[in-house]
């Protein structure tokens, strides 16, 4: 009599790629006004709201307890800006885990209400709850946003010779996570200046990308930008080619690495490549406005870099190194989730 083979449950982080786009073909349906439906890919949502657009994203925090509500705020307004938009509103699901003070909880309702008005978004609604099973925060935002059609952006404008660019460099929220959740493990192996600039990546130089996207669609012509996440660069690479339908060539060389979030994810045994990257924009722009970006950029003191070119139909995402082009290793779960 043969053996069934034992069933293992999912790790921590995002589900694997293709287990998503099969779940999402087979039961998120689209309706009347959907626009833009939940695809792997796609930062949000886009559904006709009179003559314009109306954009809607939900994403939870689950990683930190510190500064959790200037994470949630800048996650998902960063993937409202990413589709051309601009953030408007904002809800929050907030739940505590048994035995949480007030101050606790209301320190995050403090913190969202604060970045909410330096950014102009109206903190209207939600639900709070103290919630057996859970030992910390989690916030689950949801934000909308409104774009006009001409200027909404999608991974289905992106052309064949296309160029990608990416902002600041990799695994900013990576570095930030492991400082403030591994300090006792980093001390003494890393100089304390350097732990403590990591922390404070999620603020200086941030894990918002609203104000890259704005400068960047200003200066050229952009045709879809992303928001790399968990999985961090390699995962997003990935979406943007499922959603696109083409294929992508990067230059590792090429690839904007910031040194301390280098020393962190090398200390912690940790694939940058793999690592969430929340704080760097991916956009796919016109070949021949890839200059003028980069410089409007860089004049803002935004750092932005080339780092490859899309390529034919079909063609899988690929990385160039030491001379040799091979394939680009997916991520199905988050490199930060080995920390746990």
């Amino acid at each position: 009599m043969k053996r069934r083979k034992a069933q293992h449950g999912l790790p921590a982080g995002k589900l694997p790629i293709r287990v998503l786009d099969r779940l999402l073909k087979r039961y998120v349906k689209g309706g009347k006004g959907v626009i833009i439906g939940a695809s792997i890919g796609m930062d949000s949502a886009v559904i006709r709201r009179g003559t314009g657009y109306l954009l809607a994203k939900t994403d939870p925090i689950t990683f930190v307890a510190e500064d959790i509500g200037i994470y949630t705020i800048h996650i998902n307004a960063n993937d409202i800006a990413v589709m051309g938009g601009v953030p408007k509103w904002f809800l929050a699901t907030v739940l505590v885990p048994e035995g949480a003070r007030i101050r606790d909880v209301e320190r995050i309702f403090q913190e969202i209400s604060t970045v909410c008005e330096s950014i102009d978004i109206a903190f209207c609604g939600g639900h709070t709850e103290v919630t057996a099973g859970i030992d910390r925060p989690i916030v689950i935002g949801q934000m909308l946003g409104e774009v006009n059609p001409q200027g909404l952006l999608s991974p289905k404008g992106i052309r064949p010779g296309d160029h990608l660019i990416l902002t600041k460099g990799i695994a900013l929220e990576a570095a930030s996570i492991i400082a403030r959740l591994k300090d006792d493990k980093l001390k003494g192996h890393l100089p304390r200046r350097l732990i403590n600039r990591c922390r404070n990546f999620v603020k200086d130089p941030g894990i918002s990308v609203l104000r890259d996207a704005r400068i960047a669609i200003r200066c050229g012509r952009i045709h879809a930008m992303h928001d790399p996440t968990e999985g961090g660069l390699s995962t997003a690479l990935h979406e943007l080619s499922m959603a696109s339908g083409y294929g992508i060539l990067v230059e590792k060389d090429l690839i904007p690495l910031i040194p301390e979030s280098k020393r962190l994810c090398d200390f912690m045994g940790i694939d940058i490549m793999g690592a969430i990257a929340s704080g760097s924009l991916l956009m796919a722009v016109h070949p021949m406005d890839t200059g003028k970006i980069i410089k409007g950029l860089e004049r803002s003191g935004i750092r932005a870099s080339f780092i490859g070119r899309v390529t034919g139909r079909k063609r899988g995402v690929k990385i160039m190194e030491d001379g040799k082009t091979k394939t680009l290793k997916p991520f199905e779960r988050d490199e930060i989730t080995r920390i746990f």
